[in-house]
């Protein structure tokens, strides 16, 4: 878990006061006869929720509830209003005096301390509705909500709190998982609460023999918890199973997402109460419970399950990467028969990853990233942290968080509705919500063909860069010619889809919805999820010409290219197959950097083969940098004293130790983790060591 530091700045802010924004951007006075036919139109009403979870209540009200205390309201999934006021304490719309109702879980984290010293840190909240929980007065039903509290990237607990009104008197319950806890007492920084787990529920659970084991090794050595194994306890979901049993998902980075079954009537978990494995070999932990995806600290959070009774799959969506507007912020999509798991991706993928060596860009159906079409008003950067709602009209919506090109850290809730293709996967609509209904006996030939922009979403995380649409032609006679190449065909009186692009199969659906220009014109788009966890877009826009189209001049070797994200990039061959080395980063304070296997440059896409010499020298506070496929040199002192950096992930098999440069890796420590691909991993540690690694 990474979020620490940037969420903490938005509690000082007082985040709450401008939290209801009316959209400008696409807003269009009046209505336009396209308009006029949707069923949601004109300016929308915004909001900034972070981390939404949705739930619709019995009177056909939505809410979403985010982290900070931050909960909106709609009766049109497009038009929300804030209906909560934060920190605000006493007088917390939803917790009254926030400090003292919660008191037990601040007890251990989120509140002064620690990162959230002066204030707190409310995180990630679910909230649902639960027919058999028995109150105080022995009535049966109330409003659950099922929070997160933290004070560190691994110091946070889950909580719960009930109430008969959904957005109004929660009260506190119990507190059921905590993490980041030590065997022995320890201390964080800015901290005066003591790690050691007797401090938690842990103790208590061991000594009446719900923990039959006894206390985990696994979970801290010392006074270190074990992030690699044990899961940071943010992020609950809660779901229902086919059997009426009640399961909550959660975690962070750290060890993983895990899965708890709990109460249905009191909402206090239930226990493994002793370790195993399943049998595909996945972690039980007797606290925990099991390990349904990610581990080994790498990159994963926000999970959210959802039964579809059509497809009788429980899906199970992650988010990777940091959630800030450079990092490539992405959500994942799994499934599974059973609430347990395993859950796989359009590959086969598990969801749980074997180490830390693992290539998680490789696992798991990318939703969506980095990416702009000619009609947004800006880049869509870093969605994620999504819930997911099947409506009573069985109509299926996904709900997350984005922020967008030169905006900061500016963030706002957005809506699609999603669709089931022929491999029983939920597509997501290109365009968010504004009501358009689907034509359940497809479209016409005149509809569906034309100029397309067209996105592929890949499978990479994008980092800071941006995805930009291409040109593609859908034609006549079922072919598809452009920049990729293939063939289409929708079945017959059916919106289903199925495209084959570049020897790749997508499944998907076509659909005629108000794109997000400033007229908000009516137009065809395609969404499609392929067996290589690839998800594409399609727009269909017959003006449309990519930015290449109409280049007179040919970039010139040696040429310098300055990218959108701050990065240069030189031309080192021009013409066919054209060619470009990564020259800089764009300050030498970068943290993380993706070079990719390829670029765009004024339009036309370079393979990037090389890395230019003293590329990151002196980039001192560079952590990790993923090399591309495509790279076949490294230039002299390219990574010279990169003093902190950590991890390098090597995707090519193309180097040797003749085309690394003298120095190239000498100031990087010796404890930096090189992975690479099996067959050359011992060579590259090997060749990397010869120039200069740990020395």
């Amino acid at each position: 878990m990474r979020k620490g530091r940037v969420m903490k700045l938005w509690v000082a802010a007082g985040l709450t006061a401008a939290l209801t924004i009316t959209a400008v951007l696409g807003a269009v006075p009046g209505k336009s006869p396209e308009v006029a036919s949707a069923a949601v139109s004109g300016e929308l009403s915004r909001v900034m929720v972070h981390d939404p979870s949705i739930i619709a209540d019995k009177d056909g009200t939505y809410y979403v509830f985010g982290s900070h205390i931050t909960t909106a309201k709609s009766t049109d999934l497009a038009n929300w209003t804030i209906c909560s006021n934060g920190y605000k304490t006493p007088n917390n719309t939803h917790f009254g005096d926030l400090s003292q109702n919660l008191a037990k879980s601040f007890q251990w984290a989120g509140k002064d301390d620690a990162d959230c010293k002066g204030g707190y840190a409310v995180w990630a909240p679910d909230v649902f509705w639960n027919e058999n929980y028995i109150n105080k007065d022995g009535s049966k039903g109330a409003y659950m909500m099922y929070y997160s509290v933290s004070s560190t990237y691994c110091r946070s607990a889950i909580g719960y709190a009930v109430s008969k009104q959904i957005d109004k008197g929660y009260e506190y319950a119990g507190t059921i998982v905590y993490s980041g806890f030590t065997k022995v007492s320890a201390f964080d920084k800015n901290s005066k609460v003591d790690k050691i787990y007797t401090n938690t529920n842990i103790y208590g659970l061991i000594a009446d023999g719900t923990l039959k084991d006894g206390y985990n090794n696994n979970w801290s050595s010392g006074a270190n918890y074990n992030t690699d194994y044990a899961p940071n306890a943010i992020d609950p979901t809660i779901f229902s199973d086919t059997d009426g049993r009640l399961w909550m998902t959660y975690g962070s980075w750290s060890g993983g997402i895990y899965l708890l079954e709990l109460n249905p009537q009191t909402g206090e978990a239930i226990y493994p109460g002793k370790n195993g494995k399943t049998n595909d070999g996945r972690v039980i932990d007797e606290y925990f419970g099991t390990r349904i995806a990610g581990g080994h600290t790498i990159s994963g959070e926000g999970p959210f399950i959802l039964y579809d009774k059509e497809t009788d799959y429980y899906y199970l969506y992650v988010t990777y990467e940091f959630l800030d507007s450079v990092s490539g912020y992405n959500m994942r999509l799994f499934r599974s028969k059973t609430p347990q798991g395993p859950y796989l991706d359009a590959a086969g993928n598990n969801a749980v990853l074997n180490s830390s060596k693992d290539d998680h860009n490789k696992i798991g159906i990318k939703v969506m990233g980095n990416y702009e079409f000619e009609n947004n008003p800006k880049a869509y950067k870093s969605p994620g942290h999504n819930s997911a709602l099947i409506d009573k009209d069985g109509q299926r919506y996904l709900f997350y968080h984005t922020r967008f090109s030169n905006s900061g850290e500016y963030f706002e809730l957005r809506v699609h509705q999603q669709f089931i293709n022929e491999k029983g996967w939920p597509v997501t609509a290109v365009y968010e919500n504004r009501g358009d209904s689907i034509s359940k006996t497809g479209y016409t030939e005149k509809e569906i063909v034309g100029t397309y922009e067209f996105i592929n979403h890949g499978t990479a995380s994008n980092g800071s860069s941006v995805t930009a649409s291409e040109k593609i032609v859908l034609k006549a006679d079922g072919t598809i010619d452009g920049n990729v190449v293939g063939t289409w065909k929708q079945k017959d009186n059916s919106y289903l889809a199925t495209f084959v692009i570049n020897g790749v199969t997508y499944y998907g659906v076509f659909f005629k919805q108000h794109d997000e220009s400033y007229d908000h014109n009516q137009t065809m788009t395609f969404t499609a999820i392929g067996e290589n966890n690839e998800t594409v877009w399609g727009v269909r826009n017959d003006s449309f010409e990519s930015d290449g189209d109409d280049l007179d001049e040919e970039l010139q070797e040696g040429t310098l290219i300055e990218q959108p994200s701050g990065e240069f990039y030189e031309v080192t061959k021009a013409g066919n197959n054209p060619t470009a080395s990564y020259f800089e980063p764009k300050n030498k304070k970068v943290t993380k950097v993706d070079i990719p296997a390829k670029v765009k440059l004024e339009g036309k896409t370079y393979k990037v083969t090389s890395i230019s010499p003293n590329a990151f020298k002196g980039c001192k506070k560079l952590k990790t940098v993923t090399i591309g496929s495509n790279v076949s040199s490294i230039g002299k002192q390219a990574f010279y004293n990169c003093s902190a950096l950590k991890k390098i992930i090597i995707k090519t098999t193309k180097l040797k130790a003749s085309t690394i440069g003298k120095n190239a890796f000498r100031g990087v420590p010796k404890s930096a983790a090189v992975q690479a691909p099996k067959s050359k991993e011992t060579q590259y540690v090997k060749f990397l060591k010869s120039k200069g690694l740990g020395k």
